[in-house]
């Protein structure tokens, strides 16, 4: 029976079989009967899309915007809303009994699927060709997996994947990673339950007894200080225990308590407003809405995201907005650096990646900025190394070493700096 909330209309769909599953959301309603699979569009109730199933033991449904999946005991099958079958990703000892709506998780590009052999893994694959992304590699973490989510909105190349590990710590990390070990963070502890918002990559869970909202989970990249100023956090007593969240949508949160009963939260509409704003570079609108609403967790998702999109000016508004004057000031010196790679390396060491930097700055032939960089970092050895290695500067490298170690009243022991200072005059 569907009941149309807004004109109260009602529709009864029979089906000619026994329905197993069914799943509303997105706009579709897909039912599994023992035989066939329908799909209803929810502007139109009367002429669902209707295919036969191989096998009628389908165990879940999960859907995305542009396609749903169906797990049978045969396997994993990918079906785009006009019931045509996409892919169907395959793994070494695949067994689809177990798989629940926490161990899979779909979204527009992605399929991550945890392996029940080994629980630290987790396999990533393209939804379009349901071949595993990237070199092939799964993810791996260093204790067993138990929930896994895929953030639902954004680029491909900036997709995210949040889980939860059986000492109950949430991590994040990117699914796409090019050949250098993509960095897995944690960002909560105590999680029992999360979800990412169907329209916006926030991230709720169910925190040590604290409903927690995470509006920007992509600031551990950008600056990490900055992570506890975007969460949103609020008394989750009333759910009593082993609150599950059910669904996250727009700004309200469902959460299943422990008696089967179902809670409705509602948080901030703004968050989303700005993900939109800055999705769609509309930076002064995000800055005027944040000057509207004058919170504080709004100021900070604008600055981390404003630096994760390389534009200073709004950085620096938002950084002042929250007092983080030494920021400001950082900022500031950045924008008058002369060339465009030095401003992207300081960016880039903003954020805490001192390779990245290093690595831009060598490639555009900035050698001595490079070098700078390491001295600044007290990295003597990589500056001594990058000196000799572009002979250049080693009496700089020298100097600044012998005014550090004047400074705090020590003798050089470094076999290294030892050996090129006899033959070098500073």
């Amino acid at each position: 029976q569907v009941h149309n909330v807004i004109n109260d209309a009602m529709d009864l769909l029979e089906f000619r079989d026994r329905v197993i599953k069914a799943s509303l959301s997105c706009g579709y309603l897909v039912v599994s009967t023992s035989l066939q699979c329908y799909v209803f569009s929810t502007k139109n109730w009367n002429t669902p899309l209707i295919f036969d199933l191989k096998e009628g033991t389908v165990s879940l449904i999960l859907q995305a915007e542009r396609h749903f999946l169906l797990v049978d005991g045969g396997g994993l099958y990918l079906y785009s809303y006009e019931g045509r079958l996409i892919s169907s990703p395959k793994y070494p000892g695949m067994r689809t009994d177990i798989l629940n709506a926490q161990t899979v998780s779909l979204s527009n590009d992605t399929l991550a699927v945890k392996d029940k052999a080994d629980e630290k893994v987790i396999y990533i694959f393209e939804a379009l060709s349901g071949k595993p992304l990237g070199d092939g590699k799964p993810l791996t973490h260093k204790t067993e997996i138990v929930e896994i989510a895929l953030d639902q909105k954004g680029l491909t190349s900036e997709r995210k994947i949040a889980f939860i590990d059986k000492n109950r710590d949430l991590f994040i990390t990117s699914v796409k990673r090019f050949g250098k070990e993509q960095k897995i963070v944690k960002i909560g502890t105590m999680v029992q339950s999360l979800a990412w918002n169907d329209t916006s990559n926030i991230l709720c869970g169910i925190q040590d007894c604290r409903f927690t909202v995470w509006y920007y989970p992509n600031t551990v990249y950008v600056d990490k200080d900055l992570l506890p100023k975007t969460l949103y956090e609020k008394d989750a007593s009333e759910f009593s225990k082993t609150p599950q969240i059910v669904s996250f949508v727009g700004s309200q949160v469902t959460i299943r308590r422990a008696d089967g009963s179902l809670v409705h939260l509602h948080i901030s509409p703004y968050p989303a407003i700005l993900h939109d704003y800055v999705g769609s570079a509309r930076w002064e609108d995000g800055v005027r809405l944040c000057r509207f609403v004058k919170d504080q967790t709004l100021w900070a998702c604008l600055a981390a995201m404003a630096v994760a999109s390389k534009d200073m000016s709004t950085a620096e508004i938002a950084y002042a907005a929250i007092g983080e004057i030494d920021k400001v000031q950082y900022i500031n010196s950045i924008k008058d650096l002369p060339s465009k790679e030095s401003r992207m390396a300081h960016m880039l060491l903003f954020s805490g990646n001192s390779q990245e930097a290093e690595t831009l700055l060598l490639q555009a032939g900035l050698v001595y900025q490079a070098i700078q960089v390491n001295i600044n970092l007290y990295n003597w050895e990589r500056a001594l190394e990058l000196a000799v290695k572009h002979r250049t500067h080693v009496d700089t490298v020298l100097a600044y070493r012998h005014k550090f170690l004047e400074d705090f009243g020590k003798k050089e022991t470094n076999q290294r700096f030892l050996q090129y200072a006899e033959g070098v005059s500073i």
